[in-house]
């Protein structure tokens, strides 16, 4: 063993829940890191705006500071840990990291789907490293897989679950009868979700990842906000009841399909068969499925949330990148674009559907409802209606054949206005096989 590793220091600016497990595992993997690579990260700075109120132990050595200046423009500094999130001014530390000539660790997903490109650019310019595995699925290797081990290959599509709060309410929904407020709730409590969860259920956490792999897979610029997305919070009880009746299972998927030279980006809650070994990804775990050209059907998985789990992806990559050449190639880092490629809009896709009516019960109700789907070149599959309550609007469920989404949603607005309705109709694109 070589008594004299190699000293790399570390700038980690973010101490939260993420950049505390990062410090916990770099110590407790502090021997195998050394024999195994000749190579010991020390943190040298931590930067913090709360740094005073946070707990001190195992982070004694270590400079705080509430000023990230301080770690950007220390020359002996070799690699910055983004951990802040957001855009700003986490794409200015990040690019004043780059100039300063020090490779940069994110975890930042809203940045990489804003900006990836633009940083990616300008890290190769400076001869530097950009790495970000945890911005999508937390310690499980999407990226190093996508970038290195099947960099060969054509990606033909990409279908995720990408979002542990989302699934976790899933699951608890699905499993323990809860309704999506007393999920939600459990899932606060437990820490899997935020005091304010709206980026995670109404579908935009999803979307910036799925931004990151569609650049990956693809070559394509997309931003979040250009895909279709739809969140979980208009799924009720009942629905998840029809779907385990039907033998399907209800989950937010991220799925990105390429044909010709068109991308389909959508992000949406989806009907699987059970058959599908999506619908037993359950709980704060994480799945992306790929369909790749020759190899086939790829699953990773594993837990897409918790302090340890990202933690393990922003060492796993600190390790990967002090094996690097400074001036090495990085597969991952892309700054080229594919132009040709246009994002098809959602009218155009086609899809089976779920869909649920809270309609009066009255004699012709059913007959009505099938009517303005067939004006719309909408067949109908099956049909199924709970027992007759004379007092109240009851829930009319029916599954349809492949229909657009366009074609669908010109149907509903029609019998939304209609007198024999109560409420939204809730409508769920149906999944049997992935592709």
């Amino acid at each position: 063993m070589n008594n004299n590793p190699r000293i790399i220091y570390v700038g980690l600016i973010g101490y939260g829940t993420v950049g505390a497990g990062v410090v916990k595992l770099l110590e407790m993997r502090k021997n195998y890191i050394r024999n195994r690579f000749n190579t010991e990260f020390v943190i040298k700075t931590i930067c913090d705006l709360a740094i005073e109120e946070k707990d001190k132990t195992g982070i004694e050595s270590a400079k705080l500071t509430t000023n990230y200046e301080e770690i950007v423009t220390d020359p002996e500094i070799n690699v910055v840990i983004e951990l802040i999130g957001g855009l700003t001014p986490a794409k200015d530390i990040v690019m004043k990291s780059l100039r300063a000539k020090k490779h940069v660790i994110t975890a930042n997903k809203a940045l990489i789907s804003d900006s990836g490109k633009e940083l990616f650019e300008f890290a190769r310019k400076q001869n530097c490293h950009l790495f970000f595995e945890s911005s999508v699925g937390a310690g499980i290797p999407i990226i190093k897989s996508m970038t290195e081990g099947v960099v060969g290959n054509k990606f033909n599509g990409i279908y995720g679950i990408v979002n542990g709060t989302c699934n976790y309410i899933l699951t608890e929904m699905t499993k323990k009868g809860f309704s999506f407020v007393q999920a939600l709730k459990e899932a606060q409590k437990k820490g899997y979700a935020e005091s304010d969860p709206t980026l995670d259920i109404n579908g935009m956490d999803s979307a910036h990842k799925l931004a990151i792999l569609i650049y990956l897979a693809f070559g394509k610029k997309i931003k979040a906000t250009d895909m279709y997305m739809e969140g979980i919070t208009q799924i009720a009880q009942m629905d998840i009841e029809h779907a385990t009746k039907l033998n399907y299972t209800i989950k937010l998927l991220a799925i990105a399909k390429k044909e010709s030279d068109e991308i389909e980006a959508r992000v949406h809650p989806i009907l699987i068969s059970n058959d599908n070994p999506l619908a037993s990804i359950n709980g704060v775990y994480n799945a992306v499925f790929f369909d790749c050209d020759p190899l086939g059907s790829i699953l990773l998985s594993g837990e897409g949330a918790g302090q340890m789990a990202a933690a393990s992806g922003v060492v796993s990559d600190l390790i990967n990148l002090s094996g690097k050449e400074p001036n090495a190639n990085l597969f991952c880092n892309l700054y080229d674009e594919n132009e040709k490629l246009k994002i098809r809009k959602i009218d155009n896709v086609k899809t089976k559907f779920y869909i649920r009516f809270m309609a009066i019960d009255k004699p012709g109700v059913l007959a009505t409802l099938a009517g303005v789907l067939g004006d719309h070149d909408i067949s109908i599959n099956s049909v199924s209606q709970k027992a007759h309550d004379k007092m109240s609007a009851v829930p009319v469920v029916m599954l349809t054949d492949f229909a657009t989404e366009g074609m669908l949603r010109d149907a509903l607005e029609k019998i939304q206005k209609l007198p024999i309705t109560k409420g939204d109709p809730v409508a769920i694109r149906i999944m049997e096989q992935l592709w």
